[in-house]
């Protein structure tokens, strides 16, 4: 990945990244995700790109805009070059890359599979590369036992000497204890944080994991950016999307970011078969699950039996079955 700020890539971030966590100051005007997607929609069907807004003639396209975006604050968003000159200087002194969709080298899982949800830009640290490689997306609640930990961690050992990428979200618990799983096994690892990606690329025990290319962690959310609840779960479905099947290791009963993720994937976003762990007592939440359309997990022993539940492809709804599930 290129350390490189393409103009777009400047013109996106100064719309909508705070550039300096801990100045919130500076964030309370940025472009809401909503907002972003009109204005990127706008000038799409202008045939003009973010970069155009920092054009030297850009008066008149700012003019334009102003029936989505009062110019004011499109112009005191725009003027922030020293605050963004100051965060990139930051992130390439972590070795952080930054990439937005406007970009050839944007994973192209996102953009085909999120449209125009797809986050406008991503923050990261490793091989870029891994996240267009698909693989197994482990989920599951930060509170578990150690049963559920070292059961989460063959899964990961599963993964990784099957040869695909694991990809989770780097969240104590589930998340870690598969990601630990496929890393201590050799395997690959994408992780999608919600927050503090700078403190974890800095973490001793990623480094060399993220120079070897055995591991990539990216972020939609500014890598100094704490814990947030809403970012958690918007980031959820980042996860889905880069795998090729999920497994849901356990989850409360209509509550929490497991759960919320996963009730998203199976009655809204489909993207992927999403299987929920089936062996001895599974609680309340999964069972849930599995009445919205969750798979049992196969608990396959080999590579090959690993290769077949990920290449599983779950049957289309009858019109007749969606009348049904809509209506009970």
């Amino acid at each position: 990945m290129s350390n490189s700020l393409s103009p777009n890539t400047q013109a996106i971030l100064l719309l909508t990244a705070p550039l300096i966590a801990g100045r919130r100051d500076s964030s309370a005007d940025l472009l809401k995700p909503g907002e972003y997607k009109r204005l990127a929609r706008f000038l799409r069907d202008k045939q003009r790109e973010p970069a155009d807004l920092l054009a030297p003639d850009a008066r008149g396209l700012l003019a334009e805009c102003q029936q989505l975006i009062g110019g004011d604050r499109l112009k005191s968003l725009l003027a922030r070059g020293f605050l963004l000159s100051q965060a990139v200087d930051r992130w390439q002194a972590r070795a952080i890359w930054v990439v937005s969709r406007a970009e050839a080298e944007y994973p192209r899982r996102l953009k085909a599979r999120l449209k125009e949800d797809t986050p406008p830009v991503l923050y990261g640290c490793g091989d870029a590369a891994l996240l267009d490689t698909g693989g197994l997306a482990v989920v599951g609640s930060r509170d578990v036992d150690d049963n559920l930990v070292e059961y989460t961690e063959s899964i990961g050992r599963l993964v990784a000497r099957a040869k695909h990428t694991l990809v989770s979200g780097g969240a104590r618990g589930i998340d870690q204890a598969a990601m630990r799983g496929a890393l201590e096994t050799g395997g690959k690892v994408a992780g999608v944080l919600a927050d503090s990606l700078e403190r974890t690329a800095l973490n001793r025990e990623h480094r060399n994991l993220l120079v070897d290319g055995q591991l990539v962690l990216i972020s939609p959310y500014d890598p100094s950016a704490g814990f947030n609840v809403g970012n958690a779960m918007q980031r959820n479905k980042l996860i889905y999307a880069l795998a090729d099947a999920a497994l849901v290791v356990n989850s409360d009963y209509e509550k929490g970011g497991t759960w919320a993720g996963a009730a998203e994937q199976l009655e809204k976003l489909h993207l992927v078969p999403i299987y929920v762990r089936s062996d001895c007592e599974t609680g309340k939440g999964l069972e849930a699950l599995r009445r919205k359309g969750a798979l049992p997990w196969p608990n396959p022993d080999s590579a090959e039996a690993f290769d077949a539940a990920l290449a599983f492809q779950a049957p289309s709804e009858t019109s007749s079955q969606v009348q049904l599930r809509l209506f009970t």
